[in-house]
């Protein structure tokens, strides 16, 4: 398998940044809701992010229907932005585990977008999720694109060595 993610980029998501999830129908309408978390492995060979299932049942339908996921994860004081796609995304309840990956990303996001002038409260209504109303989304990334605002806009992110 290719690996998609230096080191900068795989610290980027591991942080916690803000990230909305996409997919689309068969028809290719598109769907999205902003992830209340989110984790990838050391080696950035696998993501998950994690939505609440009562804001989230068309995006988690189409999820199921077509596997296929989009994720852009961006650093709201920067606006350094990746995007990441993947053709087989899977979806479990969340559980007790995942509840200290929920905790840390509210933290990390509470700074975040303290950065940019909005305080804690207004972080931890946007990302309130109690845990039985939450889904664990699993993905291997396939592509990966820059997408910060710039020149390079949408270039896919070269293999890494």
């Amino acid at each position: 398998m290719t690996v998609l993610l230096g080191p900068a980029h795989i610290a980027m998501v591991a942080k916690g940044v803000s990230a909305i999830v996409a997919s689309r129908n068969a028809a290719l309408r598109p769907s999205l809701m902003r992830a209340v978390g989110s984790r990838i492995s050391a080696d950035g060979r696998e993501v998950t992010v994690y939505l609440r299932r009562s804001q989230s049942g068309q995006l988690l339908s189409d999820i199921a229907q077509t596997g296929e996921i989009a994720v852009v994860f961006s650093v709201p004081s920067t606006h350094q932005t990746l995007q990441l796609k993947a053709r087989q995304a899977t979806q479990r309840p969340a559980t007790q585990e995942d509840l200290p990956v929920l905790q840390a990303y509210l933290r990390s996001m509470e700074e975040e977008v303290g950065r940019v002038g909005y305080g804690a409260r207004y972080v931890a209504a946007m990302l309130a999720a109690p845990l039985h109303d939450v889904v664990a989304v699993h993905f291997q990334p396939e592509a990966a694109f820059d997408q910060t605002p710039g020149p390079r806009a949408g270039a896919a992110l070269p293999p890494q060595p």
